[in-house]
């Protein structure tokens, strides 16, 4: 079974952590950073010697770290190409990642490592899709019938679960209504990543409303 490695911190990736239990067979194993930390750490390789840390995670072959900083997710990168982890996904952007270090890392150890906003707008590659097929962009199949969406099948979605919650919502609705209403679901949808980040939430939003109107365009 594909084991996928989540390091959390405060109140991100737990939510990640549930949706992929109850919405996939992977196996997951995940440890945790504290959730306050210094805004800059000199030494980011002693830093993680002194915590209290699971170090099994680096046995996954996808790794999603939910650092949010720029120091410990280059020592976390280094750590799991040492490692032999396969792909490394970081949520939270540029702004909580140093992207050269990692993109020289990325090229030093062979690994995968993808710096992504918010989690939904991920793409599965040959390094990461174990997870990312399953988990990413939303894809969907809907069935209608008298005008009405009566049946959405989620094939990939968001991984903090907001396909699943808009697909069960969307049922009995119009047609005619239900893109912007898909998009209006995944914006009422408690996602932790997007909480604060206004650019996030439309982002996801129209992701979701284009992955049912494409659902719509397909359907037989």
């Amino acid at each position: 079974m594909t084991l996928i490695g989540v390091i959390t911190r405060g109140k991100y990736g737990h939510r990640l952590i549930e949706t992929v239990k109850t919405r996939s067979e992977l196996e997951v194993i995940s440890t945790e950073l504290p959730e306050f930390l210094p805004g800059f750490i000199e030494e980011p390789d002693a830093f993680l010697e002194g915590l209290d840390f699971d170090r099994r995670v680096f046995n996954a072959e996808v790794l999603i770290t939910y650092s949010l900083h720029p120091d410990l997710t280059s020592a976390l990168a280094k750590l799991a190409g040492k490692a032999g982890v396969r792909a490394l996904i970081v949520p939270g952007g540029p702004a909580k990642a140093s992207v050269p270090e990692l993109n020289k890392l990325s090229e030093e150890y062979g690994i995968e490592i993808e710096v992504d906003e918010i989690c939904c707008t991920l793409e599965a590659n040959p390094f990461n899709s174990s997870f990312a097929s399953l988990f990413g962009r939303p894809v969907l199949k809907v069935q209608t019938k008298a005008g009405k969406i009566s049946k959405v099948e989620v094939l990939k979605g968001a991984p903090c679960g907001s396909t699943w919650h808009m697909a069960k919502e969307l049922v009995g609705v119009s047609v005619k209504t239900a893109p912007p209403k898909a998009g209006l679901l995944v914006q009422q949808y408690p996602c932790r990543a997007v909480r604060g980040n206004e650019g996030g939430i439309h982002a996801s939003a129209e992701l979701h409303k284009q992955a049912l109107l494409e659902a719509l365009e397909k359907e037989e």
